[in-house]
C-alpha cells in the first residue's frame, strides 16, 4: 500500500448529516476519516458476517460512527452514512 492518503467522499445522505452535526462533531468525523484514512481496514468490517463485504467498514469513535465503502480501483475512501447519538 502506499503511503498516499485515502481521500474521503460523501454520500448525499452522509453530507445532508454532516451538515446538522455540531462543530465537534463534524471535527470529530475528520479526525476519525483521517485515520481511516491512513488505514482503511484499521477499523472493523460493518457486518463481519459478511466475508465479501470486507471493504464496508464502520469507524465508531464515542457518539460518532461512520460508515465508509474502500473504492480499491479509485483509492479513496466512500462515506455512506454517519451516525451521531449527541
Amino acid at each position: 500500500m502506499s503511503d498516499t492518503p485515502w481521500l474521503a467522499r460523501l454520500s448525499p445522505k452522509a453530507l445532508a448529516v454532516l451538515q446538522d452535526l455540531p462543530e465537534h462533531a463534524r471535527e470529530m468525523l475528520r479526525d476519525v476519516m483521517d485515520i481511516a484514512g491512513r488505514d482503511p481496514w484499521s477499523f472493523p468490517p460493518f457486518d463481519s458476517r459478511d466475508i465479501e463485504g470486507e471493504d464496508v467498514r464502520g469507524a465508531a469513535v464515542g457518539q460518532l460512527t461512520a460508515v465508509y465503502w474502500i473504492n480499491r480501483p479509485a483509492g479513496r475512501l466512500y462515506v455512506i452514512d454517519i451516525v451521531w447519538l449527541g
